[in-house]
C-alpha cells in the first residue's frame, strides 16, 4: 500500500508542498536585514491594497454569478419540458469549456471594447448612441470573461449530479402542483448542494489564479494580484513582495476551502 501511495505523495510534495514552503520563506524573509518580519506584507498592502480588494471582489462576484447561472441552466436541462430548447441549450453552453483563458481574454478584448462587437451590435439596433458607447475593458470585462469561461464547467458538474438523482421525489412534487422553480429550489438543489459547493470552490480558485484574463482585459490600474505578482518578479526581481501577495491569494483560497469543509461537516457528511 505504501508503494502504491509513494508516487502520488512524492508528486504532491514536489509540486505543491515544496513550492509552498519556498513561497512562505520568501514572503517572511527580509533581504535587507537578513531577518524575518512582515516587511514584505507591509509593502504589498501599501502598494497593492486596492488590487487585493479588487481581486477579492471580482472573484467573489464572478463565483456568485457562476453559481446562480449554472444552477439555472442545470435545472432547466433537468426539469425542462421543451425538448428542443433543452437540446439547443445543452449544445450551446459547453462551447467555452474547450477555450483556453488566453483565447477567451483575446475574444473579450475585441467584443467588449468601445468599438467592439457588442457596442456595434447595440448601435445597429438603436439601443446605444455612438457618443455614449463605453468600453467594458475593466473589472466588468474580467467578471464577464470569468463567468462566460467557468459557467460550462460548473454547469457540467451540477447537471451531472442532478441527472444522477432519483426522480421520484421530483415527479411527486410536480404531481402535487409544485412548479419547476419550486421543485428546483426545494427538492433538487438541497440534494446536490455538495456538488454545487465543489463546483464553486474549484471555479473560485481557478479564477483567482488566472493571469491572462486580467492582464489582457484590464487596461490600467487597479488590477488583480496575479498581474501584480508577475510585475514584481519580471520588472523588479522582488520575490519577497510577490510571494507576500501570493500568500494573500493563498489565504483567500484557504477561506473558501474552510467554508466548504465547515459546510460539509455541518451537513453531517465527509467533504468530497
Amino acid at each position: 500500500m505504501l508503494a502504491l501511495l509513494a508516487p502520488a505523495v512524492l508528486m504532491v510534495g514536489l509540486l505543491f508542498v515544496y513550492p509552498l514552503g519556498m513561497s512562505l520563506t520568501y514572503a517572511f524573509h527580509n533581504e535587507l536585514t537578513g531577518g524575518w518580519d512582515l516587511g514584505n506584507f507591509s509593502k504589498a498592502f501599501a502598494l497593492y491594497g486596492g488590487d487585493i480588494a479588487l481581486t477579492a471582489g471580482v472573484t467573489v462576484l464572478s463565483t456568485a454569478l457562476v453559481g446562480v447561472l449554472s444552477i439555472a441552466i442545470a435545472g432547466y436541462l433537468t426539469l425542462g419540458e421543451n425538448q428542443r430548447a433543452v437540446a439547443i441549450l445543452g449544445w450551446i453552453y459547453r462551447w467555452p469549456l474547450f477555450i483556453p483563458f488566453v483565447v477567451a481574454a483575446q475574444l473579450m478584448r475585441t467584443f467588449l471594447a468601445k468599438n467592439g462587437m457588442l457596442n456595434n451590435t447595440l448601435m445597429s439596433l438603436g439601443l446605444v448612441d455612438p457618443l455614449n458607447a463605453v468600453s467594458l475593458l475593466d473589472w466588468r470585462g474580467v467578471v464577464i470573461t470569468f463567468v462566460w469561461k467557468q459557467l460550462p464547467f460548473a454547469t457540467l458538474l451540477i447537471c451531472g449530479a442532478m441527472a444522477a438523482m432519483d426522480r421520484s421525489m421530483i415527479e411527486s412534487a410536480r404531481g402535487l402542483g409544485a412548479g419547476r422553480l419550486r421543485a428546483l429550489l426545494e427538492i433538487v438543489l438541497p440534494q446536490v448542494q455538495a456538488t454545487v459547493w465543489v463546483a464553486l470552490i474549484l471555479s473560485f480558485v481557478t479564477m483567482l489564479s488566472a493571469l491572462s484574463v486580467p492582464m489582457m482585459v484590464i487596461a490600467g490600474s487597479p488590477t488583480m494580484l496575479t498581474v501584480d505578482m508577475a510585475w514584481r518578479v519580471n520588472s523588479y526581481g522582488d520575490y519577497g513582495v510577490a510571494n507576500a501577495l501570493g500568500f494573500v491569494s493563498f489565504t483567500m483560497s484557504g477561506v473558501a476551502a474552510w467554508f466548504y469543509l465547515r459546510q460539509g461537516l455541518r451537513d453531517g457528511r465527509p467533504p468530497k
